[in-house]
């Protein structure tokens, strides 16, 4: 018996063979994959190596598709922590150093107290250590201002920025469609 291929997902392409997101990049299992192919909503555009089968069918495991009808980005990207951390790189806008995940919280850069409003406009991401140190005080009190002004980001400049953190693993047959902030090679 062979082993499930789960180390295969598909990289999803809209119809304007773009990926749908970068960051987190937009793959789908291959069990989804494969029930798209089979109701005709996705075009394949590469395959692995691998098959799956069952007692009347076989197909190549698709390892890129596309969606055969575009489906247009939101304009305005919702208001969540993780979107606040993508839009300020994962970077501390008071000490400007980059953290994982986990070490990030975000920051009213006018404390909610003092009429500070939770929106794209007044959340900046921030290390713990600059987030005790600036405390509930107005950033002009404490000498910490925020190295970027906290402003809404467009869908294209997340994307922008989602492209900077390529993930840790990346199929042969997904390089042509990643443009990722990389050096190209020069012949």
């Amino acid at each position: 018996m062979t082993a499930p291929p789960d180390g295969c997902p598909a990289l999803v392409l809209n119809a304007d063979f773009r990926p749908l997101s970068y960051f987190p990049l937009s793959l789908w299992p291959w069990q989804d994959a494969v029930k798209a192919v089979f109701l005709d909503r996705v075009n394949i555009v590469a395959e692995y190596d691998r098959v799956v089968r069952s007692p009347s069918f076989e197909m190549s495991l698709p390892s890129v598709i596309s969606l055969k009808e575009y489906v247009a980005a939101c304009r305005r990207p919702a208001f969540t922590r993780f979107n606040v951390f993508l839009r300020d790189r994962f970077s501390c806008q008071y000490c400007g150093d980059r953290y994982p995940t986990p070490e990030l919280t975000f920051d009213h850069v006018v404390p909610r107290s003092r009429g500070g409003r939770t929106s794209w406009e007044n959340v900046v991401t921030a290390c713990s250590t600059c987030n005790l140190r600036k405390g509930n005080r107005m950033p002009q009190t404490c000498g910490i201002t925020p190295l970027n002004a906290p402003a809404q980001p467009t869908t294209f400049e997340l994307q922008a920025n989602g492209r900077a953190f390529p993930p840790n693993f990346l199929h042969e047959s997904w390089r042509d469609f990643l443009y990722w902030d990389s050096e190209l090679e020069t012949s």
